[in-house]
C-alpha cells in the first residue's frame, strides 16, 4: 500500500509527525510511505528510516501535483490540513484523512479565553489521522534520526570545561513573543550554574555573544557589575550568577542535525516553544521549557518525557496568539518578563 503523509512545515510539526510515519511504516502491511514538505524540511526526513521518499514542494504546486500523481498512491494522510493540502488531495483523488487541527477552539482561548481545548496531545490527533489504516498508538514517543556525517564529537566541536557536561540552552524562536529577552536569559543562565551550551540559527548568535559576554566571554568566575554590557546596547539586572555557570555561544556555528546532536549529548535541555524543544523530546531528554504569547494547552508541550513547564499562568492576555509576533500586542511582554525562575532546579554535577 502507498501512503502519503503532508506536512509542510516547520521543524517541531515534522517531528511531532514522526510516530505516525512509524506507525504507517511498521503497521500497515506492506506499506510504503512517502512524506511531502518543503525543501528546508528535507533532511529531517532523508535520514528517517521510515520515510521510503521526500517530495519536496520546490516549484509551484502544480508541479508537485504531477510528481504526486505520477506514483500513484492508495491514501493519503494530511497532517496540515490548510488550503494547499487540500487543493492536493482534490487533485490526487484518493481516499484521504485529514487531523483536526482544532482552530475554532484555539480561536475560543486566544480571543474569549475560553479553554474548551481536550487535553489531547497532537500527536494523538495526527495518530487520529492514519486510524482508518489500523495505525495505533505504539506508545515510543517521537523520532529523531541523525544522519552519521552531522554526529557532533564534543571533544572537538566544544571547549574542555564543556566536555564533561553540559546544558543545552535552545535560544531561538520564530517569533520573538516566544523568546525570553536577553536579561532574563542571562538570569536563568545564572541560576542554572553549569557549562551552557547556546543553540539557535545565525539570527540568534548576536543574542548569545551577549549571553557570552555577560559571563565574560565563557572564562569569568563571576559576572560583570550591573549596568551596561560591554559593546552592546543591553543591560542586565543585579548579579545573582553563580560561579559555576560558563557560557559557550554555538548559535550559528551548527545545523540542524549537528544542533540535534548536541542536544542529545546535554544533560539537561532548556529551550522556548520551538522545534529544538520535540527534538530534546525525541531523545528523552530532561526539558525546562519556556513558554510565553503560547500555552502548553495547544497540545504541543514535550511529548513522553520528563520536563518543567516556565509560563505566568495567571496573565489574563495569554495566550495572545496561537504562534506569535514580532513584538507584544500589549507592549508590556509580562509573559516572559514576569515569569518566576524560583523553580526547584537540577542540581549540579
Amino acid at each position: 500500500m502507498k501512503i502519503l503523509v503532508l506536512r509542510f512545515s516547520s521543524i517541531g510539526d515534522i517531528v511531532l509527525t514522526t510516530p505516525v510515519v512509524r506507525g504507517l511504516k511498521r503497521q500497515v502491511k506492506n506499506a510504503q510511505v512517502h512524506f511531502a514538505t518543503k525543501p528546508a524540511f528535507r533532511g529531517i526526513l532523508e535520514a528517517n528510516p521510515y520515510v521510503d521518499k521526500v517530495h519536496c514542494l520546490s516549484g509551484t504546486l502544480q508541479e508537485l501535483v504531477a510528481e504526486l500523481k505520477a506514483e500513484q498512491f492508495d491514501f493519503v494522510v494530511d497532517l496540515h490540513n490548510n488550503l494547499r493540502t487540500a487543493l492536493i488531495k482534490a487533485q490526487l483523488g484518493v481516499k484521504s484523512r485529514s487531523f483536526d487541527k482544532l482552530n475554532w477552539r484555539k480561536w475560543l482561548l486566544v480571543n474569549l479565553k475560553v479553554d474548551t481545548l481536550p487535553r489531547v496531545h497532537i500527536v494523538e490527533r495526527y495518530l487520529a489521522a492514519a486510524a482508518p489504516l489500523g495505525v495505533r498508538n505504539d506508545g515510543q514517543g517521537l523520532d529523531y534520526f541523525i544522519p552519521p556525517a552531522d554526529e557532533v564529537d564534543i571533544r572537538g566541536a566544544l571547549p574542555p570545561a564543556f566536555q564533561q557536561g553540559y546544558v543545552a540552552f535552545a535560544i531561538g524562536a520564530q517569533h520573538a513573543t516566544k523568546r525570553l529577552p536577553v536579561e532574563r536569559i542571562i538570569e536563568l543562565c545564572g541560576l542554572l550554574r553549569r557549562p551552557i551550551v547556546l543553540l539557535g540559527g545565525p539570527t540568534d548568535e548576536t543574542t548569545g555573544h551577549v549571553v557570552e559576554l555577560a559571563f565574560d566571554q565563557g572564562v569569568a568566575t563571576s559576572p560583570p557589575a550591573p549596568g551596561r554590557i560591554p559593546d552592546s546596547p543591553y543591560y542586565f539586572p543585579e548579579p545573582t550568577t553563580p560561579p559555576a555557570t560558563i557560557i559557550y555561544n554555538a548559535c550559528g556555528k551548527f545545523n540542524l542535525n549537528q544542533s540535534a546532536s548536541l542536544v542529545r549529548q546535554a544533560s539537561l535541555v532548556v529551550s522556548h516553544d520551538t522545534g529544538l524543544m520535540h527534538i530534546a523530546a525525541a531523545f528523552r531528554k530532561e526539558i525546562i521549557s519556556v513558554w510565553g504569547n503560547t500555552v502548553p494547552e495547544f497540545g504541543m508541550y514535550p511529548y513522553r518525557t520528563e520536563f518543567r513547564a516556565l509560563e505566568v499562568k495567571e496573565l489574563d492576555c495569554r495566550p495572545c496568539s496561537k504562534i506569535g509576533y514580532e513584538k507584544c500586542p500589549k507592549g508590556h511582554f509580562r509573559c516572559m518578563r514576569d515569569i518566576r525562575f524560583d523553580v526547584e532546579l537540577p542540581p549540579v554535577g
